[in-house]
């Protein structure tokens, strides 16, 4: 982690020090963390995403068409997932109702795209807050204590499945390429399905690579991450945040809206269904005109603010029923609430997600979701293999309609994303993006609530304000 500047005080003291983190590295994008810690804890926390990215203004105008291949380049770790939500909410919008084989081949672009995001996840940004690799790029710099406590041998077998994790996401590229024409940014999901009809050829070389994926998933790094977990056990019972979530449902398994991984909210303790009119964004510590917060999405504008006084962070701040809610693997686990992997039972003793409990709403609790989801999707991968069928159509034809509103709300790898569109005169109107860094990386709302990742952080430890290790943690837990 680059860019740490703290006031020089001593570990224990009582005043509150400073420290600001920037930029937060190993992940993809830009974010700043600043922090105050007090007595060896954070007892305040802001998130800052400096980067505006300006697409809702950029799709103002073009046809709709366009939309699936221009918002994906909002992120080049999951586009797939980008290109899936703007063609949902085109889908949506054009009255198309989609082939088995067009939502099949979906699912395998999209699938492919989530076993390689979550590999990088763990092995390329997160596990070096856990693991030592050598003295060289890419493991240097690193923090001079940064609290690494795995035994030589189990770090040893980390360090060198690093490597081959990067063979396997360049397997998963390939199979998103034989379906989706390229990656990053692939050309195959539109709206009404997918370009390209799977050949028995091309199933049979996405079949070939898979087989290589889910026996490193399953075999090597459901097993480590759960083996990492060991000698962090404090990390089980720290940075719970609000412990509300947000899930919209992904890869359907059928065009009724069975998903096989769940839509669901859970708020205060209660699971409710999900409502997109609940969802509002609030600007008021963001770099945005006051006069767009408290917006639905169809309601949405985008008026830049960069000068105004109070505001730290160009990231809406999203809200569910007026209350922060956070989104990602643990989201969509807890709504699902699937059998533990059989590591996972070996390991925790339980059968089902939500028995984790409050452990699950920790910094390790996160890695076990996602590690947990990996091993679902990758299952689901096969299933759909099985189904496809080579050579039948995948692709629905529609006209643009003169005018016409969509809704597409799917997941990212990161959590929930929603895309709206609004055509008029056969031309976008509006539109309007909620990513899922949005909801876990934003800065408080018009009501003074803290966003996801900074209550989150309440409470981490830091006994050394030079070496902020559990910062780090805490916020790359999130894969923002």
């Amino acid at each position: 982690m680059a860019g740490c500047k703290p006031q020089a005080e001593p570990a224990g003291s009582k005043k509150k020090v400073k420290i600001h983190i920037d930029p937060v590295t190993r992940i993809e994008g830009h974010l700043k963390a600043e922090v105050e810690v007090k007595g060896g804890v954070v007892v305040d926390a802001h998130i800052s995403g400096g980067m505006y990215r300006g697409f809702e203004q950029i799709l103002r105008g073009r046809d709709p068409r366009d939309a699936p291949q221009i918002t994906q380049r909002i992120c080049g770790v999951c586009p797939t997932a980008h290109a899936t939500a703007s063609a949902l909410a085109l889908d949506d919008a054009f009255g198309v109702e989609l082939t088995d084989n067009g939502r099949i081949a979906r699912n395998l672009i999209l699938g492919a795209n989530y076993l390689q995001s979550h590999i990088l996840h763990f092995y390329h940004l997160a596990a070096l807050d856990y693991v030592n690799g050598p003295d060289t790029a890419p493991f240097i710099p690193r923090y001079e204590r940064n609290d690494i406590r795995v035994p030589k041998e189990i770090n040893d077998v980390a360090v060198g499945q690093y490597l081959e994790a990067l063979e396997m996401r360049r397997i998963c590229h390939e199979m998103v390429a034989l379906l989706g024409g390229k990656m990053p940014h692939v050309q195959g999901i539109v709206v009404g399905g997918a370009t390209e009809i799977p050949t028995r050829e091309a199933l049979d070389q996405f079949a070939m690579r898979f087989k290589k994926v889910k026996e490193f998933v399953m075999n090597k790094y459901i097993p480590i991450v759960y083996l990492l977990a060991e000698p962090y056990g404090d990390l089980l019972k720290t940075g719970v945040g609000h412990k509300n979530l947000a899930s919209w449902g992904v890869f359907p398994m059928d065009n009724k809206g069975t998903n096989l991984l769940k839509a669901g909210v859970y708020t205060d303790g209660k699971d409710y269904d999900v409502d997109p009119a609940n969802i509002k964004e609030y600007v008021k510590y963001s770099w945005f005109d006051d006069s767009t917060t408290g917006l639905t999405p169809t309601e949405g504008k985008t008026v830049p603010a960069p000068n105004k006084e109070g505001a730290y962070s160009f990231v809406k701040a999203s809200r569910y029923n007026d209350k922060p809610h956070e989104v990602g693997p643990l989201a969509r686990m807890w709504a699902t609430n699937p059998d533990m992997s059989k590591t996972g039972q070996e390991k925790l003793g339980i059968k089902k997600f939500r028995e984790l409990g409050d452990a699950g709403f920790s910094i390790l609790g996160r890695h076990v979701a996602r590690a947990e989801e990996t091993a679902i999707v990758a299952d689901a991968v096969e299933q759909w293999l099985a189904e496809a069928q080579p050579g039948k159509e995948t692709f629905v034809p529609a006209e643009i309609p003169k005018n016409a509103e969509g809704l597409g709300m799917t997941e990212a790898p990161r959590g929930a994303l929603l895309h709206y569109v609004d055509i008029k005169d056969s031309v976008i109107s509006n539109y309007q993006v909620v990513s899922a860094t949005l909801w876990n990386s934003n800065p408080r709302d018009d009501m003074g609530q803290r966003g996801p990742i900074e209550e989150a952080l309440i409470g981490v430890p830091v006994p050394d304000i030079d070496n902020p290790v559990n910062v780090g943690r805490l916020i790359r837990a999130y894969d923002p």
